[in-house]
């Protein structure tokens, strides 16, 4: 049973083992995307950073929430919807009292990073419970009752959305959602990663009964993994102030997208996974952050789209590494639980497989992306330059071996030369970064491109760091924004002369790290 499994999988994927060898390669366009003239209009996010803006968050975070104490706290009935849908926000306040609702849309808006879309009415707040975690699985779903319904005004643009919780006394707490464009093609589609977001989701992290699908607390209050959860779900806030885990990767790609006035709309991993999200009707798909987990629905839908000819840009790394399972909340909702057991015997194994590492079902992530998680980088290290003449490098003026600081960090990706690689026409190692690993050892970060016979691009940055060189003060490289857009432009056929220069005349912004409540792993 189990290899007839695996041969099913694999027949998913567009190939097998590449005879490409690894080396530089010319861009391959296919004939309809290199002679259609592409005559530039401005596009619905480009008109929407027109608007006047404002912080979303509090520079200083001032009076934000915490899991202790949970002054305040909330979460979204869904994870992305359309103009005229509603959603749900679901919020406990602590002690009882009054607090209002402001909801902002994430973006550049000449450096100011949202806009404020609306202001709820005073509202009556109480404490809730936290649940007791499910004992066979683990999953802490809350049952909280709606606090107030918002219906999606038909002119707002999608994108990356903020509900801001904020009680009478000035506690703040959050919580993200995608508004999408299910009429309108953009060239590009930007999918968050909610899966991922929700899996390293602590809440409550307290010590005591938090539980992530990583952790638990045992009774000392220490984090142990023989504690964690089998599921999650999404009925719960995001830990203490309500920002996931990474969402500032996220949020520097979006900024950086919006201020080079691409054409983009927004969806989510779920998006993906229903269908939803046609990767059919975009040139290209952006994954911007820290993607690492996929049910097979997901992965199907990108190989499907990028055989069809759409391309692929991972700009974080670890992608598609954990094989997840979607399920529907108790009460019937769909898309309100992931599970992941991360071991086998898997309870819940149906035909996909057991939900261990893509890896693990003989379908390495490679096979997809080019390369694939190899390690955690103990301190950031310069991303050293390869194939410098390859058209990704082109106006960057580098050379081969130069050495671009701080850029390969947190987790990164490499070429595994015996594991399956895709089916190429080229095949381009763009980076040979060593990096101290946490597992001990040095290793070898890979940013990696290659293309199709259909002309599609699938491009991988191959650290957690790229994102944060595109768009934080004292971090942004001009070396690594260029080839970024190169990528970008070469997915959409664009040419240099078509790209319009960013609204504030820099050619790529000023933006400061991203603003919102502090990260804590």
């Amino acid at each position: 049973m189990v290899r007839i499994r695996r041969r099913w999988a694999l027949g998913l994927l567009l190939g097998g083992v590449s005879a490409t060898a690894l080396g530089t390669s010319e861009p391959v366009l296919s004939r309809r995307r290199a002679s259609t003239p592409v005559r530039r209009q401005s596009p619905p996010v480009e008109v929407e950073n027109r608007a006047a803006g404002e912080p979303w968050w509090p520079p200083d975070g001032a009076r934000a929430a915490d899991d202790r104490r949970r002054q305040i706290q909330g979460y979204a009935s869904t994870t992305s919807l359309a103009p005229g849908d509603s959603v749900d926000f679901h919020v406990a306040v602590n002690p009882a009292g009054r607090f209002r609702i402001t909801v902002h849309r994430l973006g550049w808006y000449g450096g100011a990073g949202a806009r404020t879309m609306l202001t709820s009415p005073d509202l009556d707040g109480t404490p809730q419970p936290v649940p007791p975690a499910d004992p066979a699985t683990g999953a802490i779903a809350c049952r909280w009752p709606a606090s107030w319904t918002l219906r999606v005004p038909e002119d707002w643009t999608s994108g990356l959305y903020q509900a801001v919780f904020t009680s009478a006394d000035g506690w703040r707490a959050c919580t993200p959602f995608v508004v999408r464009d299910d009429r309108r093609a953009a060239a590009l589609c930007v999918v968050l990663p909610v899966t991922t977001w929700q899996a390293y989701n602590q809440w409550p992290r307290d010590r005591r009964a938090g539980k992530s699908l990583y952790n638990g607390y045992a009774a000392n209050g220490r984090r142990d993994p023989a504690l964690r959860a089998r599921e999650v779900s999404f009925d719960r806030p995001y830990a203490d102030a309500g920002q996931p885990t990474q969402f500032s990767r996220d949020h520097d790609a979006v900024q950086w997208l919006e201020r080079n006035r691409y054409d983009i709309s927004y969806a989510t991993s779920f998006d993906l996974h229903s269908g939803r999200l046609d990767p059919a009707r975009h040139r290209g798909l952006v994954f911007c952050g820290h993607d690492e987990y996929w049910s097979a629905e997901m992965r199907r839908a990108a190989e499907a789209g990028l055989a069809g000819g759409t391309s692929l840009a991972f700009l974080g790394a670890n992608s598609v590494y954990w094989h997840i399972r979607v399920r529907p909340s108790a009460d019937g909702r769909p898309e309100r639980v992931v599970a992941c057991a991360k071991a086998t015997p898997d309870p819940d194994e149906d035909a996909a497989g057991p939900t261990v590492t893509w890896r693990g079902l003989d379908i390495p992530e490679q096979a997809l992306i080019g390369v694939q998680y190899n390690g955690i980088v103990v301190t950031p290290q310069p991303l050293v330059v390869r194939s410098a003449d390859h058209w990704v490098w082109a106006g960057t003026g580098v050379a081969d071996g130069d050495r671009i600081p701080g850029v390969v960090g947190g987790e990164a990706d490499g070429v595994h030369p015996a594991t399956a690689r895709p089916v190429a026409v080229g095949d381009t190692l763009l980076s040979a970064s060593p990096y101290p690993a946490q597992q001990g050892g040095r290793r070898m970060q890979n940013t990696h491109v290659y293309e199709t016979a259909g002309g599609a691009v699938v491009f991988a940055t191959g650290t957690l760091r790229w994102t944060m060189a595109l768009n934080r003060r004292g971090q942004r490289d001009e070396r690594i924004e260029r080839a970024t857009a190169n990528v970008l432009d070469q997915m959409i056929g664009r040419a240099r002369a078509d790209r319009p220069e960013p609204p504030d005349g820099t050619g790529s912004g000023t933006a400061g790290r991203p603003g919102g409540p502090a990260e804590r792993d």
